[in-house]
């Protein structure tokens, strides 16, 4: 089951990813741009949040999931 969960929550992301581009090239297009500029540190502290935000709401979602 965890495999299962994996690939699904991988789709998941990359349906996510994609919308961006889908819905908005030009403007994803100047996201891109704008990050390529940034510079390391930056960008490294930026990934650590986003991974921090992601932990928190899989923190969440298996707390509620199993009935608080």
């Amino acid at each position: 089951m965890m495999w299962r969960d994996f690939v699904a929550a991988l789709g998941l992301m990359l349906v996510f990813e994609g919308m961006m581009p889908f819905l908005s090239p030009s403007r994803w297009r100047r996201m891109a741009l704008s990050m390529i500029s940034q510079h390391d540190p930056v960008l490294r502290i930026m990934g650590f949040v986003c991974m921090l935000i992601g932990v928190a709401v899989l923190v969440l979602v298996h707390h509620f999931a199993n009935g608080v």
